[in-house]
């Protein structure tokens, strides 16, 4: 039997003359046979398309065709451009909650349980208004309630993506589960000197805030005021996300409690500080690095979470294309030379690079590393950390380290000419030497070096490989969507996608914390410069003719690997356009 939204949508197709019978039959028999929405089948046949749907849908609304909360669940649409236009279509506000200042204060007050079971969040309030946004402001039992719970204001009503409003529910009904937690933190610093050191409450929030961080996979933590609230921001896959929003008045006590973890002067609030501390989570130990800025709200506190067993990553682990590994691990191999790893800051490239270390580390070879700051500490390693105040820089701290007798030089990021000149020599007279360098993309790094200053000649002669890298987010497994791609996308990959394939789209659950992805891979592309490059290297060859060579000889792109990934259903394809096209 079909279902409400599917025969509303198939017999107004056909009462518009949209569709023949025939056709709406042919749709229903493939929705039962495959699963997939009404709506990628119908662009899938190429009878409407992505823009065209939003406007049958809201035609639908508008004649009672379907339900609102249908189109948000049953149709593979762009949420927000569907949200916008129906909301111009009824003279409707419409508001976008992750580009505001919600004021979690006005929810807390009234509780989590009673505007979650009406699908609300108030986000503001002046003298006279509140502010509401509402998932469907045209249910009819909606403004009743609203007025039940505020009495003494006009209620302004706006309707957001629903996805948005859960999101910040969220938030509301962590902050509720800590609520003891923060008045136990109120009465300490009510009951004795604000700058106490010992407070029991403050030690407990910051143990939970660095534990849920952990727990959730990130790598950073931001503590930030703003105008209204104290808000936890963990960086996951890449991607910021609140973990915790409290009353401005945390932030005094948890900023001071921090800085002090980091032996940090909390006094001062006008310069920027450094500082690292280490703890034990979950039977677990970690370092964490912090950094403080100054900002017009207060403090800006950001902490880099050091997990010591990810270093012990292998290199096959680390998820590369078959191809590229094979290619990577015999670079990895050559007696001398220098390997470069490129890509933009968080790509990963220090993990490939203590990971190459790792495949390769022997007691018969001296390996030394130059860093800033050492991140990991490895055994069989000698590592340098620089250290500007002593004058022990880069170029400096490699000057020394080639008296060292070193069979394998690691530097951790080559930031100027001088370093560069020293890296390429030494490659030249008997070493290996691996490091990262800033570039989009794999062929584009050769242009970089030889634009800071490097002579074709000796660049042809010490180049072995690049690798450029990004991470891209994993689709989330537990809630991901059957999707079909417009016909001018598939163009662009329909040369290295496999013959089976099925896309899928993100849409977000609790096991990926409404993200709807989970986890990180890593995609690249490897160059590896042949005797045949070197010649076109040294006779400084435009960057779009080795590309060209490259392609030729079997080089496997980051847009093509991702693409395949895509293809085979670990990632969406708005994830390959945002990690690979940018």
């Amino acid at each position: 039997m079909r279902k409400r939204e599917e025969l509303g949508i198939v017999d107004f197709l056909c009462d518009n003359k949209i569709i023949t019978p025939d056709i709406a039959k042919e749709i229903e028999e493939e929705h039962e046979d495959i699963g997939d929405d009404i709506g990628s089948i119908l662009i899938k046949r190429g009878i409407v398309n992505s823009d065209t749907l939003i406007l049958l849908l809201i035609e639908a609304l508008k004649n009672g065709i379907i339900l609102l909360s249908e189109v948000y669940t049953k149709f593979s649409i762009d949420i927000d451009v569907f949200i916008e236009k129906f909301a111009q279509s009824r003279n409707c506000d419409y508001i976008d909650l992750f580009s505001v200042d919600v004021n979690y204060t006005i929810g807390a007050k009234i509780g989590y349980e009673r505007i979650s079971k009406i699908g609300v969040l108030p986000y503001k309030e002046d003298d006279l208004n509140i502010y509401i946004a509402a998932i469907d402001p045209f249910d009819m039992g909606l403004q009743d309630s609203l007025h039940r719970i505020f009495r003494n204001k006009l209620i302004k009503v706006a309707i957001a993506n629903p996805d948005q409003i859960a999101k910040h529910l969220h938030n509301i009904e962590i902050s509720e589960s800590v609520k003891d937690l923060i008045s136990e933190i109120r009465q300490e610093f009510k009951a004795s000197d604000a700058n106490d050191e010992e407070s029991s409450g403050i030690l407990k929030l910051i143990e939970l805030i660095l534990k849920t961080a952990i727990i959730s996979g990130a790598s950073d933590i931001h503590i930030e005021p703003t105008e209204t609230n104290c808000i936890i921001r963990a960086r996951i896959d890449g991607m910021l996300k609140e973990i915790f929003v409290f009353d401005k008045d945390m932030f005094p006590p948890l900023g001071s409690r921090v800085k002090l973890l980091g032996n940090l002067d909390i006094a001062e609030k006008r310069k920027p500080q450094d500082g690292r501390f280490s703890a034990t989570i979950m039977d677990k130990h970690y370092d964490f690095r912090m950094s403080t800025l100054p900002i017009m709200t207060g403090e800006s506190i950001v902490m880099r979470i050091l997990d010591k067993s990810k270093v012990m990553i292998k290199l096959e682990d680390l998820g590369m294309h078959p191809e590229n590994f094979k290619k990577f691990r015999a670079a990895m191999d050559a007696p001398y030379g220098v390997i470069f790893v490129t890509g933009p800051t968080g790509s990963g490239k220090s993990t490939t690079l203590y990971a190459g270390m790792n495949a390769i580390k022997s007691v018969k070879r001296k390996m030394i590393t130059v860093e800033d700051p050492v991140e990991y500490q490895m055994s069989l390693l000698q590592q340098v950390q620089v250290n500007n105040k002593a004058n022990l820089t880069f170029a400096s701290a490699l000057r020394s380290i080639l008296r060292q007798d070193p069979d394998i030089i690691m530097i951790g990021e080559v930031r100027d000419k001088e370093t560069l000149k020293i890296a390429i020599e030494a490659s030249l007279t008997g070493h290996l030497v691996l490091t990262t360098l800033h570039t989009n993309d794999a062929v584009s790094a050769i242009t970089r070096i030889i634009d800071m200053g490097i002579e074709a000649y000796l660049v042809s002669g010490a180049l072995i490989a690049i690798q450029a890298q990004r991470l891209i987010r994993k689709v989330c497994p537990h809630c991901k969507v059957k999707t079909i791609l417009p016909e001018e996308i598939l163009k662009d990959m329909k040369d290295f996608i496999p013959e089976t394939y099925q896309f899928y789209k993100a849409k977000g659950c609790d096991k990926c914390m409404q993200t709807g992805y989970s986890g990180r891979d890593m995609v690249s592309e490897v160059l590896v410069v042949d005797e045949n490059m070197q010649s076109m290297i040294a006779r400084g060859v435009s960057k779009e003719d080795i590309l060209e060579y490259a392609l030729e000889n079997g080089f496997v792109t980051m847009f093509e690997d991702a693409a395949v990934r895509a293809a085979i259903g670990k990632t969406t394809i708005e994830e390959v356009y945002r990690v690979t096209k940018s």
